[in-house]
C-alpha cells in the first residue's frame, strides 16, 4: 500500500478561528454540492446487482472501494466511499503502483465549482485531462460520514493514456486533496496524501456449491499477535491437529480478519508440514527471525491462501483437499503478511483462515502440484536487469510417466516468486505447440499472492508439457540473485490445484550443473580467470565473482535457453519417478502463442478539452 504523508499538514489538528470559519463555509458548500449533484445525476442508473468485492484502500480506512463486474458488457462499476469532507479525491491504476504515468479519475473543487474528469499523470506526477473520457460518473451521494462516488469504466479503452484491465494483479493508486486547486494542471501527485493497494479486479465468477450437512469448521488464527511497527512483516505460527484427527476433505475456506485490522492484514497462507518428520517446533514469531527453526522450511504444502479483495474459496463439488489421517502431517503453519506503512503501534491481531471440511469424502482428492524451477542456485539473475526471464519445464517425459490416461484437471493456480519477480506465466504445450495459458500475471507482485480460480478448467494429459516462465527486475542489486529458499534468493513456482490427485507432486527443472560449470570456464577464458572453478567454490560464490559485462550476461541467457536440464519428476515422498532425469533436452516447441491483442470497443468515448463542471459552488 505504501501510503505516506508528503507534507506536515495534519487533518485532525485544531484550526485557528479564521480557518475554522473558512472550514465551516467549505463544509456548507460541500453539502450544497452533494444535494444538487445527486439531483443532477439521478437519471444515471447504478448497476442492478450489489457490489460483491470490496477493500480498504488506505491504512486509516478513509477510502473504501467496492466493485461489480459485467463480463457481458466488459465494464466495471466502482463505488468509492470517502470518509469526511475533502477538497477532492484521486483514484486510478498504474503499472506497478507509481503515481507517475498513472491512469486516473479526479473529483476536485477550485473553491467555487466542482469538477470530475478522466485524467492521467506524466512522468513527473503532473496531472492532465485525458482527451478521451472513458470513465463515466454515474452518481454522488452524501453519506453520514462523507460521500460516495459511483462510476464505471470499460476493461479496454484503447486510449494510450489508459490502463488495460485484465485478469492480472492491478496496482490501484489513490490520493486525497486537502485544499482546493484552481485547475487540474495545478495538481501534482507529489503534494498529496497518496498510496497504493493491490487487488485482482477481474475475479472468476464461479457458482457457489452447496455445503453438505456434515460440514465442520476449523480456524487457524494468529495467537493475539502484537503487529510490529515495521512496514512489512511476515508472521509465522505453527499449530497442530488433534492426535486422533482422521482424514477429511477441505471443501472451502475463507479469511477471518480481526475487526479494525482490515487495512493491515495483506495476505495469509496455511501450509501443511512434511509428513516425513514426526514433529515440528511450535514456533510463533516473525518468519525472518533468526530464532525460526530451519525445519519450518519443510512446511511448504499450501492448503489455503487468501489476499486482499478475495472472497471465500470453494473447491469443485467433485473434489476436496485431503488432510488428517495416516500419511499426513498433523502440523500446520500459518503465515500472515502485515503491511503497516504508517508504522502503527500497539495493534493486536488474531486474523487467520477458517477451513470448512467434511468427513464425507468426495469422489476425488484434489492435489497440488509444483511447476517451474527447482530451488537451486544454478538458476540466477544478473544484477541491474530490468526484465530477465528464467523458465522451468514439466516435460512430456514426466507427464507421460506420471499422469493417468484420462488426464488431470487444473481448476486453480497460485503463482509465486520472491522479491524481484515481476511477471509469471504457465503455458500448456501439446505436440510441440503451445495451446493455452494456464495462468498469467503480467503485473505480478510478490507482496500479493492468492490462489485464483481459473475461468476455464485446463485438462493436462500424458505427453503434455507445462512451461513456467518468470520475469525478474534486479535494477537495485549489486550482485547476482540466485535461486533458493531465502527471501533474498529467488523462486519461480506455480502451485496448480487439480484433480484427481496423482503421485506427481513436483514437476520442475533447472539447468544441468555441468553445463553451468562450462559457462564459468567460458567466463574465465575472457576475463582473466576471475571465477573460481575449484571444487570448494559454491555456485553462489562463483556467480558473485562473475564480472557482469554484456558478453557474460548474453552467454548466461543463451545457456538457460539452450542447455540440457535436470528434471525433478517427484512423487509426494520427494523421490523421483524411475528413469533418467539428468541431461534432458529442452522440450521442442515449434509454435508459440501470440500476445493478446486488446479488442477495442466500437463505441466512442466522450472527448473533452476541459473537465466536466458538475456543480456551481455558489448555488443554494
Amino acid at each position: 500500500m505504501q501510503a505516506h504523508l508528503t507534507h506536515q499538514h495534519c487533518w485532525n489538528s485544531l484550526p485557528s478561528p479564521s480557518v475554522r470559519e473558512a472550514a465551516s463555509m467549505y463544509s456548507t458548500a460541500v453539502a450544497i454540492f452533494l444535494v444538487i449533484l445527486v439531483a443532477a445525476l439521478q437519471s444515471s442508473e447504478p448497476p442492478e446487482s450489489p457490489f460483491p468485492y470490496h477493500i480498504l484502500l488506505d491504512p486509516d480506512g478513509i477510502l473504501e472501494l467496492s466493485w461489480n463486474i459485467s463480463y457481458v458488457q466488459e465494464v466495471i462499476h466502482f463505488q468509492l466511499k470517502v470518509q469526511g469532507l475533502r477538497a477532492g479525491v484521486l483514484f486510478g491504476m498504474s503499472d506497478r503502483g507509481e503515481l507517475e504515468n498513472a491512469d486516473l479519475i479526479m473529483l476536485w473543487t477550485d473553491g467555487n465549482r466542482s469538477y470530475f474528469a478522466d485524467a492521467w499523470s506524466d512522468q513527473k506526477g503532473q496531472i492532465h485531462l485525458d482527451a478521451q473520457q472513458d470513465c463515466q460518473l454515474l452518481q454522488v451521494q452524501r453519506t453520514s460520514d462523507g460521500l460516495s462516488l459511483l462510476f464505471k469504466r470499460p476493461f479496454v479503452t484503447c486510449d494510450p493514456n489508459d490502463y488495460l484491465i485484465e485478469d492480472d494483479t492491478v496496482h490501484l493508486v489513490y490520493g486525497i486533496l486537502e485544499e482546493p486547486f484552481q485547475s487540474l494542471e495545478a495538481i501534482n501527485t507529489s503534494g498529496l496524501y497518496t498510496g497504493l493497494q493491490r487487488v485482482q479486479l477481474l475475479k472468476s465468477e464461479v457458482p457457489t456449491p452447496t455445503m453438505p450437512a456434515d460440514v465442520q469448521t476449523m480456524e487457524i488464527r494468529a495467537p493475539d499477535v502484537l503487529i510490529p511497527d515495521n512496514e512489512t512483516t511476515y508472521w509465522c505460527y505453527v499449530t497442530e491437529l488433534p492426535q486422533d484427527f482422521s482424514q477429511h476433505h477441505i471443501i472451502m475456506y475463507e479469511a477471518v480478519v480481526t475487526e479494525g485490522n482490515e487495512a493491515l492484514v495483506h495476505h495469509m497462507e496455511v501450509f501443511q508440514c512434511a509428513a516425513e518428520f514426526k514433529s515440528f517446533p511450535l514456533f510463533n514469531g516473525p518468519c525472518d527471525s533468526k530464532m525460526k527453526p530451519d525445519r519450518l522450511n519443510y512446511c511448504r504444502h499450501v492448503l489455503a491462501a487468501w489476499a486482499l479483495g478475495a472472497k471465500a474459496f470453494y473447491y469443485p463439488e467433485e473434489a476436496g483437499v485431503a488432510f488428517g489421517g495416516q500419511g499426513s502431517s498433523r502440523y500446520l503453519r500459518l503465515e500472515v503478511h502485515y503491511h503497516n506503512p504508517r508504522n502503527i503501534q500497539g495493534r493486536r491481531d488474531s486474523s487467520g483462515i477458517r477451513l470448512y471440511y467434511t468427513a464425507t469424502l468426495r469422489q476425488f482428492n484434489a492435489g497440488i502440484m509444483e511447476l517451474g524451477l527447482v530451488y537451486t542456485p544454478v538458476m540466477a539473475i544478473p544484477p541491474q536487469e530490468t526484465a530477465f526471464v528464467l523458465t522451468g519445464y514439466c516435460t512430456d517425459k514426466c507427464t507421460m510417466l506420471a499422469l493417468p490416461t484420462s488426464g488431470i484437471h487444473i481448476f486453480a493456480s497460485q503463482l509465486h516468486t520472491h522479491l524481484t519477480g515481476r511477471k509469471v506465466v504457465t503455458v500448456l504445450a501439446r505436440d510441440g505447440q503451445e495451446r493455452m495459458v494456464v495462468n498469467r500475471d503480467n503485473h505480478y507482485s510478490p507482496h500479493f499472492q492468492e490462489i485464483r480460480m481459473l475461468k476455464k478448467v485446463v485438462s493436462v494429459f500424458p505427453g503434455d508439457v507445462l512451461i513456467t516462465s518468470c520475469t525478474y527486475n534486479t535494477e537495485g542489486k549489486k550482485l547476482a540473485t540466485v535461486g533458493g529458499f531465502g527471501i533474498l534468493e529467488e523462486m519461480c513456482v506455480n502451485y496448480v490445484h487439480y484433480y484427481p490427485q496423482t503421485e506427481l507432486e513436483l514437476c520442475k527443472s533447472a539447468v544441468n550443473d555441468g553445463y553451468l560449470q562450462k559457462y564459468f570456464h567460458q567466463v574465465n577464458s575472457f576475463n582473466n580467470e576471475e571465477v573460481c572453478t575449484c571444487p570448494q567454490a559454491s555456485v553462489p560464490e562463483q556467480f558473485t565473482s562473475v564480472p557482469w559485462n554484456s558478453y557474460n550476461r548474453d552467454m548466461l541467457k543463451a545457456l538457460y535457453r539452450f542447455a540440457p536440464i535436470s528434471m525433478h519428476c517427484n512423487k509426494t515422498s520427494a523421490v523421483r519417478f524411475q528413469g533418467e532425469w539428468n541431461l534432458q533436452p529442452l522440450p521442442e516447441i515449434t509454435s508459440t502463442l501470440k500476445d493478446r491483442t486488446p479488442n477495442c470497443p466500437n463505441g466512442q468515448a466522450v472527448s473533452r478539452t476541459s473537465p466536466a463542471t458538475v456543480i456551481n459552488w455558489g448555488q443554494g
